[in-house]
């Protein structure tokens, strides 16, 4: 995984590069759009997060407007992770981004996208950046700052080494 990792890397950072997009909050509105992707907004039942759908030479994301922004932008980064990294699909529903099969096995599509919105959402670079002119790292500041939720914040930051993730009082 780790070589497919420096590819999406790679490829987030093509596509921050090409949109000229250089700080946080990453604008996955603007990318999509950039991409030929319209968005949509639907409330759905809680448990479905988004989809992605090609249809007769449209594509587009339909996004659960119950969920909150921060999810909805998740949703968005994922999806539009799902159109970059797997260009064969044509439909994909998304329900809370389950990584594990049913019968035990690892969905590596749906890995390959959560590192990928991940990126997209906190780029490498943009964090350490931060990290380093910041005294001290406040995660909750951090999550404001990119638009994320707090959780995902701390697990970036502590997969990037940049927190203990045994520290209990984040």
């Amino acid at each position: 995984m780790l070589l497919k990792q420096k590819k999406i890397q790679a490829g987030v950072r093509r596509l921050l590069h090409d949109n000229k997009i250089t700080r946080p909050a990453v604008p996955v509105d603007a990318i999509a759009d950039a991409l030929g992707i319209a968005i949509r907004y639907e409330p759905a039942p809680d448990g479905l997060s988004g989809a992605l759908i090609r249809k007769k030479g449209e594509v587009f994301i339909g996004v659960n407007s119950s969920h909150h922004i921060n999810r909805q932008r998740f949703t968005i980064a994922h999806e539009i992770a799902h159109f970059v990294l797997h260009k064969g699909m044509k439909t994909h529903v998304d329900e809370d981004f389950r990584i594990n099969l049913r019968d035990g096995r690892t969905n590596q599509e749906e890995i390959e996208a959560n590192v990928f919105a991940a990126e997209l959402l906190m780029p490498v670079e943009f964090i350490t950046r931060d990290a380093e002119r910041s005294k001290i790292i406040d995660v909750r500041r951090f999550a404001s700052r990119y638009q994320v939720s707090q959780r995902a914040m701390e697990i970036r930051l502590a997969n990037l080494g940049l927190i203990d993730p045994s520290d209990e009082s984040l």
